[in-house]
């Protein structure tokens, strides 16, 4: 069993963590408001007060933070991760960020006797509680495969995927497919309504043929109740989508259907939605049908 720093206890963070509690490994975790390491404690794990805290006798750290600039101040700030961790641990970031500062965090960790992982994820806060994630990391193989138990706790896909960095690569791709899927699953609601068909009915039968899929399957209820309490915020998919558009220009691949949805996305949080599940893109569908939004 391993001893498990974890920073991050939000919307993913928190079942994450309790799951490897059940686990049986020893979680020490550290967040910014008090309720969520309460909710740990209840869980199973240990409460910490600050970074230095949690790490100070961890063996593994995993970071699970909104951002870029959260990942930059977590591990590479002032009180931070690196300035507390003793050589030979394994920092595994699972926030969803740029390639370029995965490179970074691990450059900055290997000049300190860091070892690091990019391992960012898919499935949702359903998917983190039922610890059915589909993890992507990227880094070195022989830490991949120290890991590997510790994110079999998480995840049923679990994947190496290629040096630092590529973790977070796949994932953007991730999410540039499932924001198209929302979109195109929001479209067929407003037809399907618009056409008089029995919605219900309709999605039933689409999810048991080759327009199935598993946004699909996760968001239909979404769509059908209008019930989007956040699983995932539009507000993150909103910079996933930024991540994705500037990692394929800098690569020189076009993202021609990719690029329309970016900006329906940063619609959706421009008209207020921001807080909002990302099934909420419907509400965006509806706007431009003329019906009207509450």
């Amino acid at each position: 069993m391993s001893r498990i720093a974890f920073i991050g206890l939000g919307i993913m963070g928190s079942p994450m963590a309790a799951n490897l509690v059940k686990a049986g490994h020893t979680v020490t975790g550290y967040n910014l408001t008090q309720p969520a390491i309460d909710k740990l404690v209840a869980d199973g794990g240990r409460a910490a007060t600050s970074i230095a805290e949690a790490v100070a006798e961890a063996e593994v750290v995993i970071t699970m933070v909104p951002a870029d600039p959260q990942v930059e101040q977590v591990i590479l700030g002032e009180g931070g991760v690196l300035e507390n961790a003793k050589p030979g641990t394994l920092v595994i970031d699972m926030s969803s960020i740029t390639p370029q500062t995965s490179i970074k965090v691990a450059e900055a960790a290997a000049a300190k006797g860091i070892r690091t992982l990019d391992a960012p994820v898919s499935g949702g806060e359903a998917g983190a509680i039922e610890a059915v994630l589909s993890i992507m990391v990227g880094g070195g193989a022989a830490d991949f495969a120290e890991a590997k138990p510790l994110f079999d706790v998480l995840g049923t896909t679990v994947i190496h995927v290629g040096p630092a960095g590529a973790g977070q690569t796949v994932k953007a791709a991730n999410q540039l497919i499932v924001a198209v899927n929302i979109q195109v699953v929001a479209e067929a609601v407003v037809f399907l309504e618009n056409a008089g068909v029995d919605l219900q009915a309709a999605l039933d039968v689409l999810a048991g043929g080759l327009a199935g899929s598993t946004v699909l399957n996760r968001k239909k209820a979404n769509m059908v109740d209008r019930q989007f309490a956040p699983g995932f915020r539009i507000d993150l998919h909103h910079k996933d989508m930024g991540i994705v558009t500037a990692a394929a220009r800098a690569v020189e691949a076009p993202l021609p259907v990719g690029s329309l949805v970016a900006q329906l996305v940063a619609s959706a949080r421009a008209n207020g939605d921001g807080s909002l599940d990302h099934s909420a893109l419907l509400r965006g569908v509806e706007r431009l049908a003329g019906r009207k939004v509450n």
